[in-house]
C-alpha cells in the first residue's frame, strides 16, 4: 500500500501515526462505460445546480454491470477488498474493486445487499437509475448497478480517503482542522440541496459514516443513503439515542427528518463524538458551548463561527419537524463561514523504506549530521 498523509489533518504529537491506503485513480485515459472525473481544486461555493452539478461529460456513466464483471473487479468479492467499516459484520458489505475492462483500471465502490433484501429485482433496478441520474460534485455518484439472480448490488465512485468518522473518531494524536470541518457542513448541506431541488429529498440515515473524501481530500456524500429502503434493511441505525423523534412515532423518512440528521452531523463535527442529540441541546441551552467542543481543536477555531453552527445545530435538532430548516438555509448559514478557501487537502506522501529511516536514524547520533527529511508529496 502506498502512504497517505491527511493534510488536512493537524497534528499535535512530533511524532505522528501514518494513515495507509491504496491511491487508486489513475488518470491517463477515457472509455466508453467510465468518463473520467475532472472537476480541478474544490473552493467553497454558494450551492446552486448551474455552478456545482457538471455536465454529463466531467462524470462517471452510469451502467448497468454484470455480476462477472464485479466478481472479476474484486476478487470474487475477496474479504481483502471490503471496504465497510464494520468489515464483514455490515449487513450490506461494501467492498473496493477495479473493473477488468477499463482502461484507466480505475476503482470503484460495490455495495453487496444481502441476498433478496430486494425481492422485486425491477423495483430495485428503478430505484438504481434514479439515483443513478444524479450527477453532482459534491457526491459520490452512484455509476451503475447489478441485478442477477438474487444478487443486488450498486456500484459507485471510490472514495479513497476514509470516512468523516474515521477521520473524527477512530485517529489518537490527530484531528481534522477546523476550516476542513466548516467545508463539511457546507458541502454535505450543498449535497443535500441539490439532491432536494432533483426531487431527492429523502436521505436514510445520514451520519458521519456517509461522508466519504476524495482523492483530493474533499467531502463529499455517499450516494448509497439515497436509495430507498429494502425489505431486511432500516432507514435509521438501532441507536434510537440519534434517530429524528417523528420516525420513531410513525417510522416514516421525511426531509425533515434528514434536517435533524444533519443537526446531529454538525454536533460530530463541533465536538468530535457521536453524542446523543439529547445531551448536546442541554449542553447548547446551557451555554457550556466550549464544554461541547473537541478538546483536540486547543483553542484553535473561532468562537463566533462555532456559536453560528452550534444555534444551526439546535435548529436542526427540533422537536417539530416544521420548526427545523431546510436545505437552502442550511447553504444560505454555512457558506459565510467559509473563509479560508485554501484549507489543505489530503495528499499523499513516498513511504520511505524502514531500512532508509533506520540509515537515517544512524547517522544523525552517530555522525553528528544534521538531518532533515522531507516528505515529497505527490497526487494521483
Amino acid at each position: 500500500m502506498g502512504c497517505c498523509e491527511s493534510t488536512f489533518l493537524r497534528r499535535p504529537d512530533s511524532l505522528h501515526k501514518t494513515n495507509h491506503h491504496h491511491h487508486l485513480y489513475n488518470n491517463n485515459t477515457n472509455t466508453n462505460r467510465l468518463t473520467q472525473t475532472n472537476n480541478g481544486p474544490s473552493s467553497p461555493s454558494i450551492a446552486g445546480k448551474d455552478s456545482l452539478a457538471g455536465g454529463a461529460a466531467g462524470f462517471p456513466d452510469f451502467s448497468e454491470f454484470s455480476l462477472a464483471e464485479l466478481k472479476a473487479a474484486t476478487n470474487n468479492f475477496s474479504s481483502d477488498f471490503i471496504v465497510s467499516e464494520c468489515g464483514e459484520k455490515a449487513p450490506n458489505v461494501v467492498y473496493k474493486g477495479r473493473l477488468q475492462n477499463d482502461n484507466n483500471r480505475r476503482w470503484i465502490a460495490i455495495k453487496k445487499f444481502t441476498r433478496l433484501a430486494w425481492p422485486d429485482p425491477k423495483q430495485f433496478a428503478d430505484e438504481a437509475r434514479g439515483v443513478g441520474n444524479l450527477r453532482h460534485k459534491r457526491v459520490a455518484n452512484l455509476i451503475g448497478y447489478c441485478c442477477d439472480g438474487d444478487e443486488r448490488l450498486l456500484v459507485a465512485e471510490y472514495m479513497p480517503n476514509d470516512t468523516l468518522a474515521k477521520h473524527l473518531f477512530h485517529w489518537e494524536n490527530q484531528t481534522i482542522e477546523w476550516a476542513m470541518r466548516l467545508r463539511v457542513a457546507l458541502y454535505i448541506a450543498e449535497a443535500l440541496d441539490y439532491c432536494s431541488s432533483e426531487g431527492r429529498p429523502l436521505y436514510h440515515d445520514l451520519n458521519a459514516y456517509r461522508v466519504l473524501f476524495d482523492e483530493n481530500g474533499d467531502p463529499r456524500l455517499s450516494c448509497f443513503g439515497l436509495m430507498k429502503n429494502s425489505r431486511d434493511g432500516k432507514s435509521y441505525s438501532t441507536n434510537l439515542a440519534y434517530t429524528p423523534p417523528e420516525y420513531l412515532r410513525n417510522g416514516r423518512v421525511t426531509p425533515e427528518s434528514v434536517i435533524f440528521s444533519f443537526g446531529t452531523v454538525l454536533l460530530d463535527l463541533l465536538s468530535g463524538k457521536h453524542i446523543p442529540p439529547s445531551h448536546a441541546l442541554d449542553m447548547i441551552r446551557g451555554k457550556n458551548i466550549l464544554l461541547l467542543m473537541d478538546s483536540h481543536l486547543e483553542g484553535h477555531f473561532s468562537s463566533e463561527e462555532a456559536t453560528v453552527v452550534f444555534d444551526l445545530a439546535s435548529q436542526c435538532l427540533q422537536y417539530e419537524p416544521r420548526e427545523r430548516p431546510n436545505t437552502k438555509d442550511l447553504v444560505t448559514t454555512l457558506a459565510p463561514l467559509q473563509n479560508k478557501p485554501d484549507v489543505s487537502h489530503l495528499s499523499s506522501t513516498f513511504a520511505l523504506p524502514l531500512n532508509f529511516l533506520k540509515f537515517t536514524f544512524w547517522m544523525c547520533f552517530h555522525g553528528n549530521i544534521v538531518c532533515f527529511c522531507s516528505f515529497v508529496l505527490m497526487k494521483y
